[in-house]
């Protein structure tokens, strides 16, 4: 593949932080560029991503879905078509986690007791 078809993409984390740039093929998912993510996560950040589904990836406002390629992330701005994107990479415990959460709150709200003296 020709040097200047590949995408130069770069993570911009949390706290002001950025993972890359990497330069990937067109063809390469938003799936692939996750596992990436989670293989070059910086180790001493308090929240770290353990699979690729915690990884929430956003470019121009909106969350990427898996099966969106690189190639179809790439903008044009005027005459510059080339150049590094810059996506944010957030991280979103799973589903099952808060949903367990939840629970615990809810029960421990039940056993409180309110009184009011009038």
């Amino acid at each position: 593949m020709p040097e200047e078809d590949l995408v130069e993409v770069k993570f911009r984390l949390y706290d002001g932080s950025d993972i890359g740039p990497f330069r990937v093929a067109p063809a390469t998912t938003v799936a692939n560029l996750k596992e990436r993510i989670i293989a070059d996560w910086p180790k001493d950040n308090k929240v770290t991503p353990k699979v690729a589904n915690d990884v929430k990836i956003i470019s121009a406002g909106k969350v990427l879905e898996n099966s969106r390629t690189a190639g179809q992330c790439r903008m044009t701005f005027g005459e510059l078509q080339k150049g590094v994107i810059t996506m944010h990479a957030v991280v979103q415990p799973t589903v099952a986690k808060t949903k367990t959460e939840k629970k615990i709150d809810e029960s421990e709200r039940k056993s409180i007791c309110s009184c009011s003296i009038l």
